[in-house]
């Protein structure tokens, strides 16, 4: 016989236990009873644990920059709990070759409020990174004021934070059934029947599944998938202190992670949700795209990975009350930007849960409620995004064949 879950009442359930959701339960558990839900096994087990741990001020544009600048403060001086800073200093080189000179121009005024920009002819930016090869930097922009954040100290800080005020953490909760009574939910899982007036979808790239399962139409959020590599680092002295190198047209990155080398070929390839696992082409567009910009000879690959970004068709995340459905939260659309906005976020959605305005400090730097209400969707959207092409004609093919990270 199959016993029955045990029945339990919140003010809020959040479903999710990604960086989001966490965030969120931290910031309410003191003031209303709240239930986070992970149907993994693991809190942070998808998008979350396969950060690439980035603090970039220029990243996301418009919508998410005003985000990313008011969680600095918390990244740089966080509450007891943290155990110390959990951003430190590493700037991003933004490079252009000759042909990409316009789009190196377009970057810096498009930015100039919002990041610290310095022009760096090509010359300079090799000497701060010596594997790049001529040709593929004709000049760059150094942004001196990103970093790297501490994923896991920030995360199961967000999780302590809220047990600790006493909010209820299930994981291994597998797939909810969420019904709608009345005015309230009720979430079934593996382990309890929860009934709650709110309920705040966190689910990251299942957030559209979700909504369907509450009997909402989705938002047309699309899960993309990015791939990336843990390849032997330049031996050169200094290389693990370098800056992230980023083409600005984004095509990609690389930069020193673990005491390796990450790589990745910044792609976007439209995925349904899952647990994402990397193909052998994204792969291989990786070493491509590397090898055509730096001169490092890889010889093995440690570690290969994929995480799924999920966006809205705007590109701005999806946070507010759901205009159909009384109750219903969402905290979704994130895509590669939950970790380095997830303290403003978690301030904003829990503001609006609990009924008040926008925090000043939120406030004073552009972060408006309205930019990120899920009304501004068309329930009929279409997913974004295509495969990134890896043959164009500069790049050259030559290169070998799982830490997480995207």
């Amino acid at each position: 016989m199959t016993a029955c879950p045990s029945r339990q009442v919140f003010d809020v359930v959040v479903l999710g236990g990604g960086i989001a959701g966490a965030a969120l339960a931290a910031q309410l558990a003191g003031d209303l009873r709240v239930a986070l839900v992970e149907r993994e096994s693991q809190l942070g087990y998808h998008t979350t644990g396969r950060s690439a741990a980035m603090y970039i001020p220029s990243y996301g544009g418009p919508a998410v920059q005003p985000l990313t600048a008011a969680s600095r403060g918390f990244f740089e001086s966080p509450p007891w709990g943290f155990a110390g800073r959990l951003l430190s200093p590493r700037p991003v080189l933004h490079v252009a070759r000759a042909d990409q000179l316009q789009r190196l121009e377009d970057f810096a005024h498009q930015n100039r409020d919002t990041a610290a920009l310095r022009r760096l002819s090509g010359e300079s930016a090799r000497l701060r990174t010596p594997i790049l090869r001529p040709e593929a930097v004709r000049s760059a922009l150094l942004e001196t004021g990103a970093g790297d954040l501490d994923v896991a100290r920030l995360h199961g800080g967000m999780v302590r934070r809220a047990r600790e005020a006493g909010a209820t953490v299930l994981a291994d909760a597998g797939k909810p059934a969420i019904v709608r009574e009345g005015s309230r939910w009720r979430v079934r899982t593996r382990q309890a029947s929860l009934i709650a007036p709110t309920l705040v979808n966190a689910t990251g790239a299942w957030a559209d599944e979700t909504a369907l399962d509450a009997g909402l139409a989705p938002k047309g959020l699309a899960p993309l998938l990015r791939t990336a590599i843990l390849v032997d680092a330049p031996r050169e002295l200094g290389f693990h202190d370098g800056p992230v190198v980023k083409d600005i047209d984004e095509r990609f990155y690389f930069r020193p992670f673990g005491g390796r080398l990450l790589i990745t070929p910044a792609d976007e390839t439209p995925s349904p949700p899952c647990d994402a696992a990397p193909d052998e082409l994204d792969i291989a567009c990786a070493m491509m795209r590397f090898h055509d910009a730096a001169d490092h000879p890889v010889t093995r690959i440690h570690h290969r990975w994929a995480g799924l970004r999920t966006f809205a068709s705007d590109r701005a995340p999806v946070i507010g009350w759901s205009e159909t459905s009384p109750g219903f939260f969402w905290l979704a659309g994130l895509g590669g930007f939950g970790i380095q906005t997830a303290p403003a976020v978690a301030r904003l959605a829990a503001a609006q849960v609990l009924g008040h305005r926008t925090p000043r400090d939120l406030a004073d730097h552009g972060v408006e409620a309205a930019t990120y209400d899920p009304s501004r969707l068309s329930e009929a959207a279409h997913p974004i995004g295509s495969p990134a092409p890896c043959q164009e004609p500069w790049v050259t093919a030559d290169g070998p064949p799982g830490l997480p990270g995207y």
